[in-house]
C-alpha cells in the first residue's frame, strides 16, 4: 500500500513545488483547498487527520511576505502562523502519525548571526525587527517539534531553509520578498521605458538564496531518513550581494 502524504499549504510556492517532486514518488498525496479546511481552526484540523491518517504531513502552510507586509501586520503574522503550526502538529500527535516535516525560515536566526549560520546558533541573539513577529513564530513551532519528542517520542522534524525563490513566487511590490520584487521593478521600468529603478537598502547586505525545487528535493531526500537532530538547516553555501543580485537581474531583464 502507498504510504499517504499530506502537504499542508499545497497551492504555495513551496507547497507547489513539493506535490511535482512527490508526484514523481510512490507517495499518495493528500491535498485539501483552504477555503474548504481553515488550518487555524484546531476541531477540524483534527477531524481531519484523523479521517485522513497520512503517514507524513509536510508543514509548507503559512502566512508569508516580505519586509513591507511583515512590518505592518505583525499581528497576523504571530497569529496566523503559531495557530496553523500549533495545530498541526498537535493534531498529528494525537493521531500517532509517523512522520511530521515543520517547514520554517532562516530569519528565526539573530539578525547579527555568525557566519555561515549553524543550528545551535537558535536563540543567541536579537532577531531582525522587521521581520521580527514572524520568526517568533516559527521559533515557536520548531520548539514544539522539539518538546514534544523530547517528552512524547514522536518524530517531527524542522527544517530551515535559506531564502527562496522559483515557480509559483509572490510579485507583489506589497508583499513580495527580494528576487521577485525586484524581477518586478526591473521587468517594469523595461516595458515602460524607465532609465532607473529604486532599490531599498546600501545594496551591501548578503543573502544566500535557492531554488524552490532545490529544497523539495532536499525535503523529499531527507523523508526517507531517521534524522539524528530536531533542527536542519538546508541551503546552498553560496551568497550574493543585493547590488550583485540586482545586476544580475538588470543583466538578464536588459
Amino acid at each position: 500500500m502507498k504510504k499517504k502524504i499530506w502537504i499542508a499549504g499545497h497551492k504555495g510556492m513551496v507547497g507547489s513545488s513539493l506535490v511535482r517532486e512527490f508526484e514523481k514518488t510512490n507517495y499518495k498525496i493528500l491535498t485539501i483547498d483552504k477555503k474548504k479546511l481553515d488550518l487555524k481552526n484546531q476541531t477540524k484540523v483534527e477531524k481531519w487527520v484523523k479521517k485522513n491518517k497520512p503517514d507524513v504531513i509536510i508543514i509548507a502552510a503559512a502566512k508569508v511576505g516580505g519586509i513591507k507586509h511583515n512590518s505592518t501586520y505583525p499581528a497576523n503574522f504571530i497569529y496566523d502562523n503559531l495557530t496553523i503550526s500549533t495545530n498541526i502538529i498537535h493534531s498529528a500527535y494525537k493521531n500517532k502519525i509517523q512522520k511530521l516535516v515543520n517547514l520554517g525560515s532562516a530569519c528565526i536566526y539573530p539578525k547579527l548571526c555568525k557566519q555561515p549560520i549553524k543550528e545551535e546558533y537558535l536563540l543567541t541573539g536579537e532577531l531582525e525587527k522587521t521581520n521580527e513577529a514572524y520568526a517568533i513564530a516559527k521559533i515557536a513551532s520548531l520548539k514544539t517539534c522539539e518538546y514534544f519528542n523530547k517528552q512524547l517520542g514522536t518524530k517531527f522534524y524542522s527544517l530551515q531553509p535559506t531564502n527562496l525563490y522559483g515557480e509559483n513566487d509572490n510579485f507583489d511590490l506589497n508583499s513580495s520578498h527580494v528576487i521577485p520584487a525586484l524581477i518586478n521593478k526591473f521587468h517594469k521600468a523595461k516595458i515602460n521605458n524607465k532609465k532607473s529603478v529604486e532599490i531599498w537598502g546600501s545594496g551591501k547586505a548578503t543573502r544566500e538564496f535557492m531554488h524552490v525545487d532545490d529544497l523539495a528535493e532536499a525535503i523529499f531526500f531527507l523523508s526517507n531518513k531517521n534524522l539524528n537532530h530536531n533542527v536542519l538547516n538546508i541551503g546552498t553555501g553560496e551568497e550574493i550581494s543585493i547590488k550583485n543580485l540586482a545586476k544580475k537581474i538588470n543583466k538578464i531583464s536588459n
